[in-house]
């Protein structure tokens, strides 16, 4: 079945709802599919084809490009790679060390070589450059791939001149925005309802006190937001640091408190979870004091970073976001984090821009 007749059909049983921007995606999407579909001529005097332009999406959040990239890569009958951008890349960088190690002069060679070697397509999603050394290495590293034949499909919240926007010695990225412009179609999807708004709008976010019945809640939106797809762990690297988002899926992940609270993160640690994450959903917040302050005072932190960057809070509770911090040092303070949690669960808060 091709993407549109899968498309098609899934418009056709209910499951989605017609959608001109989705199905403008569709038909770039099938332009890519079709031309990994041609067979690779072999032999002596075989002509190397031509390299296939791959496609950079990009757009707001909840407007179904995951979703899409997902029916892309399950109608490809080539190898392929769907990995979130982020991961990717520690992933590239994991192996250079290794290859350093074995006393390589160009570490990235061989790594890109093996991508090749493995995959004809890599599908990432939320591509976006925020580390110096992926700044450094990510325009050479396509170029690899290019030439190597690999198609580079991908999406993101931001138009390839905002990539690395504001950062260290950005006019040495510059050359490789104009070289992706280049290889790949830049294709924006402007239109189009905020699918993730539309199933957040009117529901609960914040689940309390701690029992059966909100933990059965939780897991409903969990589900709903990343439609039952297999999920797998995110690990960011922050100043040295592997800050680990248990679950993750579709710009969705999933932890518990103990697992951001409980362990000696700081702000840093925070913001990066806020710049790759549009919504996060946290389990069991316990309530809180002098018995457990440092823990408190993370969360306070992680609190203020998804408010700032607009992510979406979904949370499992012990007690109302007034009555969580009741006594202690710092009880006076939380106030206003009681102010932002309560904020959060607003539809007005939800659906603002958060571009």
């Amino acid at each position: 079945m091709t993407l549109t007749e899968l498309y098609q059909s899934r418009v056709t049983q209910g499951d989605l709802t017609a959608d001109p921007a989705q199905s403008a995606l569709v038909a770039q999407l099938s332009r890519v599919a079709d031309d990994l579909a041609k067979p690779l001529k072999t032999g002596w005097f075989a002509k190397k084809p031509d390299p296939i332009k791959g496609l950079y999406v990009w757009g707001g959040v909840g407007r179904g490009k995951s979703m899409l990239m997902d029916m892309f890569v399950d109608c490809l009958d080539v190898s392929v790679r769907r990995v979130h951008f982020h991961a990717f890349m520690q992933d590239i960088h994991a192996q250079m060390h290794t290859a350093r190690q074995g006393g390589v002069d160009d570490a990235l060679k061989p790594v890109a070589d093996a991508v090749i070697a493995d995959v004809r397509c890599l599908a990432f999603d939320e591509m976006q450059i925020t580390d110096i050394t992926d700044a450094m290495i990510v325009g050479r590293l396509f170029t690899l791939l290019h030439e190597g034949g690999v198609v580079v499909v991908t999406t993101s919240n931001r138009v390839p001149d905002d990539l690395y926007k504001d950062g260290l010695n950005r006019a040495l990225f510059l050359p490789f925005i104009e070289q992706l412009k280049q290889q790949m179609v830049v294709w924006e999807m402007t239109e189009g309802a905020d699918y993730r708004q539309n199933r957040l709008a009117g529901s609960d976010s914040y689940f309390t006190p701690l029992n059966s019945a909100s933990a059965e809640a939780f897991r409903a939106v969990w589900s709903d937001l990343t439609e039952a797809s297999q999920t797998a762990p995110l690990v960011l690297k922050v100043q040295g640091r592997d800050v680990v988002l248990p679950q993750f899926h579709n710009s969705v992940a999933r932890a518990e408190f103990g697992d951001l609270c409980g362990k000696p993160l700081g702000p840093a640690d925070y913001l990066a979870i806020a710049q790759t994450c549009k919504v996060l959903m946290l389990e069991n917040i316990p309530t809180l004091g002098r018995h457990n302050f440092n823990e408190a005072k993370r969360f306070v932190t992680l609190v203020d970073a998804l408010y700032e960057a607009r992510v979406q809070l979904i949370a499992t509770a012990a007690a109302k976001p007034e009555m969580l911090y009741l006594e202690g040092e710092g009880s006076f303070e939380f106030e206003r984090t009681a102010s932002r949690l309560r904020e959060m669960q607003s539809d007005d808060w939800r659906s603002a821009d958060q571009a």
